[in-house]
Protein backbone atom coordinates (compact mmCIF):
# COMPACT_ATOMS: atom_id res chain seq x y z
CA UNK A 1 0.00 0.00 0.00
CA UNK A 2 1.14 3.55 -1.09
CA UNK A 3 2.58 5.62 2.40
CA UNK A 4 -0.46 7.98 3.77
CA UNK A 5 0.67 11.67 3.00
CA UNK A 6 2.41 13.65 6.08
CA UNK A 7 -0.17 16.22 7.33
CA UNK A 8 1.34 19.99 6.48
CA UNK A 9 3.14 21.18 9.58
CA UNK A 10 5.30 24.04 9.80
CA UNK A 11 6.80 22.75 13.15
CA UNK A 12 8.55 20.15 11.41
CA UNK A 13 9.92 22.42 9.38
CA UNK A 14 12.13 24.93 11.58
CA UNK A 15 15.07 23.29 11.55
CA UNK A 16 16.26 23.70 7.81
CA UNK A 17 12.37 25.81 6.14
CA UNK A 18 12.38 26.53 2.80
CA UNK A 19 12.72 30.28 1.92
CA UNK A 20 10.87 31.74 -1.23
CA UNK A 21 12.32 34.91 -1.32
CA UNK A 22 10.07 37.63 -3.13
CA UNK A 23 9.46 41.57 -3.37
CA UNK A 24 6.54 43.17 -2.22
CA UNK A 25 5.16 40.06 -0.79
CA UNK A 26 4.25 39.56 2.67
CA UNK A 27 2.69 35.86 3.92
CA UNK A 28 0.50 36.91 7.27
CA UNK A 29 -0.96 34.52 9.60
CA UNK A 30 -4.48 33.05 8.79
CA UNK A 31 -4.03 34.40 5.14
CA UNK A 32 -3.91 32.43 2.02
CA UNK A 33 -1.47 33.72 -0.72
CA UNK A 34 -1.90 32.39 -4.84
CA UNK A 35 1.91 31.93 -6.05
CA UNK A 36 2.83 30.62 -9.17
CA UNK A 37 5.76 28.19 -9.33
CA UNK A 38 8.24 28.44 -12.45
CA UNK A 39 11.54 28.92 -11.90
CA UNK A 40 13.57 25.23 -11.60
CA UNK A 41 15.51 25.91 -8.45
CA UNK A 42 10.98 26.81 -6.63
CA UNK A 43 10.09 23.95 -8.34
CA UNK A 44 12.87 21.78 -6.93
CA UNK A 45 12.28 23.25 -3.46
CA UNK A 46 8.00 22.71 -4.00
CA UNK A 47 8.30 19.11 -4.44
CA UNK A 48 11.01 18.82 -1.54
CA UNK A 49 8.09 20.95 0.50
CA UNK A 50 5.41 18.13 -0.86
CA UNK A 51 7.56 14.89 0.04
CA UNK A 52 7.97 15.96 4.00
CA UNK A 53 6.01 18.47 5.87
CA UNK A 54 4.73 20.88 2.53
CA UNK A 55 6.00 24.48 4.74
CA UNK A 56 7.87 27.46 3.48
CA UNK A 57 8.15 30.69 4.39
CA UNK A 58 7.73 33.78 2.38
CA UNK A 59 10.53 36.16 2.64
CA UNK A 60 10.43 39.63 2.28
CA UNK A 61 13.59 40.72 -0.06
CA UNK A 62 14.57 44.04 1.21
CA UNK A 63 17.47 46.66 -0.07
CA UNK A 64 20.89 44.85 -0.20
CA UNK A 65 22.84 41.75 -0.04
CA UNK A 66 23.79 39.48 2.29
CA UNK A 67 27.16 37.82 3.27
CA UNK A 68 26.53 35.33 0.51
CA UNK A 69 26.06 38.57 -2.18
CA UNK A 70 22.00 37.23 -2.18
CA UNK A 71 19.31 39.61 -2.32
CA UNK A 72 18.68 40.46 1.37
CA UNK A 73 15.88 39.08 3.25
CA UNK A 74 13.75 40.23 6.46
CA UNK A 75 14.21 38.47 9.82
CA UNK A 76 10.25 38.32 10.17
CA UNK A 77 8.52 36.31 7.58
CA UNK A 78 5.21 34.92 7.10
CA UNK A 79 5.85 30.87 7.85
CA UNK A 80 3.20 29.20 6.47
CA UNK A 81 1.98 25.50 4.34
CA UNK A 82 0.74 24.48 0.94
CA UNK A 83 -2.82 24.31 0.77
CA UNK A 84 -3.53 23.41 -2.64
CA UNK A 85 -0.90 22.34 -5.31
CA UNK A 86 -1.93 22.25 -8.96
CA UNK A 87 0.19 20.63 -11.56
CA UNK A 88 0.51 22.61 -14.75
CA UNK A 89 2.52 21.50 -18.03
CA UNK A 90 6.09 21.96 -18.50
CA UNK A 91 7.07 21.42 -14.48
CA UNK A 92 5.25 24.72 -13.38
CA UNK A 93 2.68 24.61 -10.36
CA UNK A 94 -0.18 27.17 -8.99
CA UNK A 95 0.01 26.87 -5.10
CA UNK A 96 -1.88 28.18 -2.04
CA UNK A 97 -0.22 28.81 0.83
CA UNK A 98 -2.02 29.21 3.91
CA UNK A 99 -0.41 31.20 6.82
CA UNK A 100 0.54 29.95 9.80
CA UNK A 101 2.60 32.05 12.16
CA UNK A 102 5.45 34.81 11.84
CA UNK A 103 8.56 32.88 11.92
CA UNK A 104 11.92 34.72 12.95
CA UNK A 105 14.61 33.67 10.42
CA UNK A 106 18.20 32.50 11.09
CA UNK A 107 19.71 31.90 7.40
CA UNK A 108 21.58 29.00 6.72
CA UNK A 109 24.80 28.97 4.53
CA UNK A 110 24.17 28.35 0.69
CA UNK A 111 24.49 24.20 -0.51
CA UNK A 112 25.66 23.12 -3.62
CA UNK A 113 23.17 19.81 -3.23
CA UNK A 114 19.87 22.15 -2.40
CA UNK A 115 19.34 25.11 -4.93
CA UNK A 116 16.87 26.95 -3.19
CA UNK A 117 17.27 28.85 0.33
CA UNK A 118 16.54 27.66 3.92
CA UNK A 119 16.79 29.13 7.54
CA UNK A 120 16.70 27.91 10.73
CA UNK A 121 13.79 29.14 12.19
CA UNK A 122 11.87 29.86 15.56
CA UNK A 123 7.87 31.12 15.51
CA UNK A 124 7.55 34.47 17.16
CA UNK A 125 4.23 35.18 19.40
CA UNK A 126 2.55 38.42 19.71
CA UNK A 127 3.55 40.43 23.16
CA UNK A 128 0.99 39.99 25.95
CA UNK A 129 -0.59 43.74 25.11
CA UNK A 130 -4.61 44.38 25.53
CA UNK A 131 -5.88 46.50 22.98
CA UNK A 132 -8.99 48.93 24.18
CA UNK A 133 -11.74 48.27 22.65
CA UNK A 134 -11.90 51.62 21.03
CA UNK A 135 -8.42 51.40 19.20
CA UNK A 136 -10.47 48.05 18.02
CA UNK A 137 -13.28 49.89 17.05
CA UNK A 138 -11.18 53.05 15.77
CA UNK A 139 -9.08 50.29 13.14
CA UNK A 140 -12.65 48.58 12.18
CA UNK A 141 -14.12 51.80 11.48
CA UNK A 142 -10.87 53.42 9.46
CA UNK A 143 -10.99 50.11 7.31
CA UNK A 144 -14.82 49.97 6.46
CA UNK A 145 -14.49 53.81 5.18
CA UNK A 146 -11.30 52.90 3.63
CA UNK A 147 -13.22 50.01 1.42
CA UNK A 148 -16.04 52.49 1.34
CA UNK A 149 -14.08 54.39 -0.83
CA UNK A 150 -12.13 51.76 -2.53
CA UNK A 151 -15.98 50.73 -3.74
CA UNK A 152 -16.55 54.08 -5.23
CA UNK A 153 -14.63 53.05 -7.96
CA UNK A 154 -14.34 49.43 -7.52
CA UNK A 155 -17.98 48.31 -6.89
CA UNK A 156 -17.30 44.65 -7.20
CA UNK A 157 -14.49 45.00 -4.28
CA UNK A 158 -14.43 42.59 -1.59
CA UNK A 159 -13.68 42.98 2.20
CA UNK A 160 -15.00 41.70 5.40
CA UNK A 161 -14.09 40.65 8.48
CA UNK A 162 -15.76 38.15 11.19
CA UNK A 163 -17.77 39.53 14.06
CA UNK A 164 -15.47 37.76 16.57
CA UNK A 165 -11.77 38.47 15.57
CA UNK A 166 -9.45 39.61 18.19
CA UNK A 167 -7.85 43.00 17.54
CA UNK A 168 -4.31 41.59 16.55
CA UNK A 169 -6.09 39.26 13.85
CA UNK A 170 -8.25 42.33 12.29
CA UNK A 171 -5.23 44.12 11.82
CA UNK A 172 -3.11 41.18 10.04
CA UNK A 173 -6.39 40.83 7.83
CA UNK A 174 -6.34 44.54 7.05
CA UNK A 175 -2.74 44.99 6.43
CA UNK A 176 -2.85 42.09 4.30
CA UNK A 177 -6.28 42.71 2.40
CA UNK A 178 -6.42 46.76 2.53
CA UNK A 179 -2.61 47.88 2.99
CA UNK A 180 -0.92 48.94 -0.36
CA UNK A 181 3.04 49.25 -0.15
CA UNK A 182 4.79 45.88 0.53
CA UNK A 183 7.18 47.49 2.94
CA UNK A 184 3.87 49.20 5.15
CA UNK A 185 2.82 45.51 5.31
CA UNK A 186 6.43 44.11 6.19
CA UNK A 187 6.26 46.57 9.11
CA UNK A 188 3.11 45.30 10.19
CA UNK A 189 4.34 41.97 9.86
CA UNK A 190 7.03 42.80 12.28
CA UNK A 191 5.53 44.59 14.81
CA UNK A 192 4.55 41.98 18.05
CA UNK A 193 2.67 44.48 19.90
CA UNK A 194 -0.67 44.25 19.58
CA UNK A 195 -2.02 47.56 20.50
CA UNK A 196 1.21 49.05 18.09
CA UNK A 197 0.37 46.70 15.20
CA UNK A 198 -3.29 47.90 15.43
CA UNK A 199 -2.62 52.08 15.58
CA UNK A 200 0.18 51.29 13.07
CA UNK A 201 -2.41 49.96 10.78
CA UNK A 202 -5.11 52.58 11.11
CA UNK A 203 -2.72 55.10 10.91
CA UNK A 204 -1.93 53.91 7.70
CA UNK A 205 -5.75 52.90 6.10
CA UNK A 206 -5.67 56.72 7.13
CA UNK A 207 -2.93 57.65 4.68
CA UNK A 208 -4.18 55.39 1.86
CA UNK A 209 -7.61 56.83 2.44
CA UNK A 210 -6.70 60.82 2.45
CA UNK A 211 -4.66 59.78 -0.84
CA UNK A 212 -7.72 58.04 -2.44
CA UNK A 213 -9.84 61.25 -1.84
CA UNK A 214 -7.24 63.66 -3.11
CA UNK A 215 -5.62 61.56 -5.51
CA UNK A 216 -8.60 59.46 -6.89
CA UNK A 217 -5.84 56.51 -6.47
CA UNK A 218 -7.38 52.83 -6.51
CA UNK A 219 -5.78 50.03 -4.22
CA UNK A 220 -4.08 47.93 -7.01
Amino acid sequence: MPDTPKPPSLEDALAELPLFPLPEVVLFPHAVLPLHVFEPRYRRMLADCLATHSALAIAHIVEGLDEWGQPRIAPISGGGVVLRHQPLPGGRSNILVLGRARVRLHELAPSSDVPYRRARAEIVTSDDGRVSDSDKMALVGMAMSFVTEVRRHDPGFGFSLPSDMGAADVADACACQLIAAGDARQEILEDLDPSSRVERVTRQLAIQLAAMKEDGVVLS
